[in-house]
């Protein structure tokens, strides 16, 4: 069966960074589109960034220039590198392959 593991998250002052990671388990991972999202309190879950197969990144208007996405297949990881990091990133962020999804990790952006 298909795991997703987050972790990485944490307590941060705005302006700093954090590194989170997904961990695949049960999926050819280097077959599959993966992407980071993430569900601040009281509001609808946000795509944030995708990474495809081939490597190809997107990312949201409000992260780009500030996250980086990237993949290492051989360990079948995901990362979402963070940096000036802002009180409006706090939220949890769940990595998803489109069809399943992890538990989530929470990042808490506060002075």
């Amino acid at each position: 069966q298909v795991q997703l593991v987050e972790s990485g998250g944490g307590l941060v002052q705005p302006g700093g960074s954090l590194k989170l990671s997904c961990a695949a388990s049960g999926i050819i991972f280097s077959r599959w589109n993966m992407a980071w999202y993430r569900q601040a309190p009281g509001k609808q879950r946000e795509w944030v960034a995708t990474i495809t197969k081939g490597s190809k990144t997107y990312y949201t208007e409000s992260v780009r220039g500030r996250f980086t996405i990237s993949r290492d297949n051989a360990k079948s990881t995901m990362y979402l590198e963070m940096n000036s990091l802002k009180p409006e990133d706090t939220a949890v962020y769940s990595c998803s392959d489109g069809g399943d999804w992890g538990q989530g990790t929470q990042v808490t952006v506060s002075s």
